[in-house]
Parts: C-alpha cells; sequence; structure tokens
C-alpha cells in the first residue's frame, strides 16, 4: 500500500483504504457465507434429512437420498461458473457478487422455512432439490468472484496476502456450521431437532446475508476492470466492436498495441497450469477432510469425534497457515512456495499416514492437523493468488471459475470414491498416501511448468502463458 489513505493496485484507478477494507470483509465473508451454507446442509443431509424429507423408505435408502440432494449441487456450481464467469468479465465483478451472494443466502434461508414431507409429500423433496440447485448455481462463481475480486484490489507487493483472505473464509464458514450443529445437538432432544430445529442454522443464515448484501452494494468496481482498455462505459467490448471502433477512430495502430495480445492469444495453457495447480489442493482436501474422517472411524475403529476434533484444530491453525503462506509467496515467489509445499506433502505423506494409522490418539490428530495445512489450506491460500494471476483480465473471472469447478469435480468427488475402492481391495492405508503423492505430483508439475506471477500487471488483458 502506497501509504496510510490510498492504494493503486495496478492502473490509475485509485481506492482508498477503506474500499479495500470493504473489499477484503465482502470476499471473506462470502466465502464463508458460501462454506458455512455447503456445511451446514452436508451436516443436515447426514444427520435430519433423510428422516424429515424421505421417511418412506429405508434408513440407508433415506441417507442416500438425502446426500444425492447434497450432490446436485456440485452439479449446478460448474454451470453457475460458466454463466456468471462470463458475466463477470462482460459486465464487472460487483454486479456478480451481489447476484451470488443473494441467490445463496435466500436459497439457504428458505431450506429452512421448507415444509416436511409430511406435510407436503414428495413436493418437499422436490423443492428441497430446487433450492439445491439454486443454491449451487450461484455458489459455482462466489469463491472465484471473491477471489478475482479481491486480487485485482490487492497492493501487488500485498497481494498474496490480501487474497488469501478468501481461503480464510472457508475455515470460518465451516467452523461456523459445524458449531452451530454441535449446539443444536448438545441442547436439543431428537424430538426437537426434528420438529423444528434444524431449521435454525438455515434461517439465522438471513442475517449474515443482509451485513453481506450491504457490504457489496457499497462496494466500489475493481479497479481493474474499470481500468481495460476494452471496456466502455462499464461493459466489455466484443472482438467486433473493438475493431470497429478502432477503425473509426483511427487508433488501428494503439489497439494493435494494447488489445492484440490479448484478443489473439490463443487460450488453454494456462487453463490446464491453473487446473493442475488447483488439483492437488482440491485432490487432497477430498482424501483428508472427508474420507480420512469416515476411514478412522470405520476401519480403523476409533471414536468418530477424534479425527473431527483433529479437522478442527487443524482448521483453527488454519488462520496462522493461510496468511503466512500469503506473505510468503509474496516475498518468495508463488512458484517456490508450490514447489516447498507440494514437496513436502509427497515427502511427508507415508510418514504422516502411518502415525495416522497406526499410532497413539495423539500421533492420529498431528498427522491430520499436518496434512491438512500443509497439503490443503497452505496450497489454497496459494491458488487464490496464483489462479488469478495467471489469467489475463478480459476472460479472467470465466476461466478461473471454471477450472475450480472442474478440479473439484474430478479431484473432491471422484478421489474419495476412488480411496474407498482402493483401501477396501487392499485392505490397507498406503493407497490414501500414494494417491496424496499422485495429486501433489499433478500441482508440482504444472508449479514447475507455470511461469512466475507474483506482481503482474493484472490489467494486461493476455494470460501469463
Amino acid at each position: 500500500m502506497t501509504n496510510s489513505a490510498t492504494t493503486e493496485p495496478t492502473g490509475a484507478v485509485h481506492r482508498t483504504t477503506r474500499d479495500l477494507t470493504r473489499a477484503a470483509v465482502s470476499g471473506w465473508l462470502g466465502t464463508a457465507m458460501e462454506f458455512m451454507d455447503f456445511q451446514l446442509y452436508s451436516l443436515a443431509a447426514a444427520i435430519v434429512f433423510n428422516k424429515i424429507f424421505f421417511p418412506d423408505v429405508s434408513p440407508a435408502i433415506g441417507l442416500i437420498a438425502a446426500m444425492a440432494t447434497y450432490g446436485v449441487g456440485y452439479v449446478a456450481r460448474l454451470a453457475g461458473a460458466v454463466y456468471f464467469g462470463r458475466m463477470g468479465d462482460r459486465l464487472g465483478r460487483k454486479k456478480v457478487l451481489i447476484i451470488t451472494i443473494v441467490m445463496m443466502g435466500v436459497s439457504t434461508t428458505l431450506i429452512g422455512a421448507l415444509p416436511t414431507y409430511a406435510t407436503i409429500g414428495i413436493m418437499a423433496p422436490a423443492l428441497l432439490v430446487a433450492l439445491r440447485l439454486i443454491q449451487g448455481f450461484g455458489a459455482g462463481a462466489e469463491i472465484a468472484g471473491a477471489t478475482v475480486m479481491l486480487a485485482e484490489y490487492a497492493p501487488p507487493p500485498r497481494r498474496g496476502l490480501v487474497a488469501s483472505l478468501v481461503s480464510l473464509g472457508t475455515n470460518s464458514g465451516t467452523l461456523a456450521a459445524s458449531g452451530l450443529w454441535a449446539i443444536l445437538l448438545a441442547v436439543l432432544t431428537e424430538e426437537q431437532l426434528l420438529a423444528w430445529g434444524w431449521r435454525l442454522p438455515f434461517l439465522l443464515s438471513f442475517v449474515l446475508l443482509i451485513f453481506a448484501l450491504w457490504l457489496r452494494r457499497n462496494l466500489k468496481e475493481s479497479p481493474v476492470f474499470e481500468e481495460r482498455p476494452d471496456v466502455v462505459d462499464g461493459v466489455a467490448l466484443t472482438r467486433g466492436e473493438l475493431e470497429a471502433t478502432a477503425a473509426a477512430t483511427g487508433e488501428e495502430d494503439r489497439h494493435a498495441g494494447t488489445l492484440e495480445a490479448g484478443l489473439r492469444q490463443r487460450k488453454g495453457r494456462a487453463f490446464f497450469l491453473a487446473l493442475g495447480l488447483r488439483f492437488g489442493q482440491a485432490g487432497n482436501s477430498g482424501l483428508v477432510q472427508t474420507f480420512l474422517v469416515g476411514y478412522i472411524a470405520t476401519t480403523l475403529a476409533v471414536d468418530r469425534a477424534i479425527p473431527t476434533d483433529a479437522i478442527l484444530y487443524g482448521s483453527l491453525l488454519g488462520f496462522v497457515t493461510v496468511p503466512l503462506v500469503g506473505i510468503l509467496g509474496d516475498r518468495f515467489g508463488r512458484r517456490p512456495m508450490y514447489i516447498a509445499l507440494t514437496t513436502a506433502t509427497m515427502l511427508l505423506a507415508f510418514p504422516l499416514m502411518l502415525m495416522i494409522a497406526q499410532g497413539s490418539t495423539t500421533a492420529l490428530m498431528v498427522g491430520m492437523v499436518l496434512a491438512l495445512n500443509i497439503g490443503v489450506l497452505g496450497l489454497f491460500s496459494l491458488e487464490s493468488v496464483t489462479m488469478a494471476e495467471l489469467f489475463g483480465s478480459r476472460t479472467r473471472f470465466t476461466q478461473l471459475a471454471v477450472a475450480k469447478e472442474i478440479g473439484g469435480v474430478l479431484a473432491t468427488a471422484i478421489g474419495p470414491v476412488l480411496a474407498a475402492s482402493l483401501t477396501a481391495a487392499t485392505g490397507s492405508w498406503w493407497p490414501i498416501a500414494a494417491m496424496l503423492i499422485v495429486y501433489s505430483a499433478i500441482t508440482l508439475t504444472s508449479a514447475v511448468l507455470a511461469p512466475e506471477t507474483r506482481g503482474r500487471d493484472l490489467v494486461r488483458l493476455e494470460d501469463a502463458a
């Protein structure tokens, strides 16, 4: 930041320290809401939804049906990433972030107001699925939009630190949702929980929506979007409009020098590099935060509270890890940090899994906390800024959102299923360590092939690769 009053991230558009603070809080809060909404739903699907929305089937089938409604949200996320990503690149980041926060917040609140199967029959689960689709459609662009906005607001020397606040939102939302459900389970009887208690977390999210909407309505547009040479009166011109404007004003030379790289660059390389960077974090997250909890409780016959507590402690430590990695990335560069974290994950995969599978309770918890912070949260901190820097400003929102969602589906959704199959077939824990190594190796390879992006001018229309 140039001084205590103003910051000039890129170009000539100025933003005050208050503007930057508001953007940071808005990005953090929106991401926290996204992860809180999804964690609220995932816990509700596992605990109560099979009983109140699918009561006429066996418990096992009811649980499968409840989890299926959880899964449809991920299907909608990719569609939302494409639709809102293109809108954000064309009409601005702020407009999209207002729409996505409303879609997520309203749909989450309405879930808490849904009538149950006992009241309206089959329409109850049908409405639940519809709200999940709306929620997922908005969420598909929320974290990408918040990442883009923060990266484009941040002063280049501190871009990694500022952008890492998006990653902190994931911890905040997950912890808030888990805490709310822990309180409900502790103070309510099962009858009270099924009758009305499950609704409270969803209805309370409306308060966060109002605050988040107020923040975003008063948030100024990204200074990078306003400074883009292809944006006129707040709208990005199409290629045909740009060529017509250049011809009409006799500014062919200026447009050729300013716009040619962004308009004529062949797309694809930066996208696949970003997808590779995403793969390690998303894959490791699915293994550590999802699969390991169930594996430890069922296969290793350890009290489920132990791995759950380990994730809780690991998430709390993440409030230190995430900004620290952001600071180190600003100091030493994105590539060196990616190489260091992925190499560490690969080297520690077997020792950490040995601690988890064969060690004491303390060793198990330490192993999970380290795996979470090194192989998941540390990489997420880097991902928040590096993927934004890889893409040119003309298609940054779209490419970042789609890369995040495709990587999430391929790695996070498929990884736990594959891990379950391999551990069942081998009767051992070593496939989990092997998968951590493979996922991390994919990200390591992408980091080695990617250019260093630290300090890159984000107004540039072309991709970094």
